[in-house]
């Protein structure tokens, strides 16, 4: 199960379209490698059939991940730490915010962090004034939650 924003689903059905539209150029191209005869050595051959195998995987990858997405839908404030909730909290380094989505969205140098990473875990079902210890690679990390929105 993944979790999306609304407008994300919309990205990736946006792009869904574009590669199945998508598959009929590449089709095009390995006819007309074909009609120029001898393929066992043809680079564009080769080339656009690696361009099917690409473009039908993505396609089967959005495909899944539509068909089981989870749309992010906040309603009202929220109590504990969920996905689609902000997150203010602090540590030795000072205070940060954070967005809780799904692993689609992840961009952690904006502060989005998903909720199947090892920081994103420790938040979920946590409450306002809650301590979060995070185990990272560099060590123990100590969070207090300052606030969820």
């Amino acid at each position: 199960m993944k979790y999306i924003s609304l407008q994300k689903l919309k990205d990736l059905k946006k792009e869904l379209e574009e590669l199945k539209k998508r598959r009929n150029e590449i089709s095009r191209r390995i006819q007309e490698a074909q009609d120029k005869g001898d393929i066992s050595e043809s680079a564009e051959y080769t080339e656009a059939k690696e361009a099917q195998a690409f473009n039908q995987g993505r396609i089967q990858e959005l495909e899944e991940i539509i068909n089981n997405a989870v749309v992010i839908s906040k309603k009202g404030k929220c109590e504990m730490v969920e996905v689609g909730c902000q997150v203010s909290v602090k540590n030795k380094q000072g205070k940060r915010e954070f967005t809780i989505v799904g692993s689609e969205e992840a961009d952690p140098e904006q502060g989005k962090i998903s909720n199947e990473s090892p920081l994103g875990r420790a938040f979920l079902n946590k409450k306002k004034g809650d301590e979060v210890i995070v185990q990272t690679p560099k060590g123990k990390i100590h969070y207090k939650i300052l606030e969820i929105r």
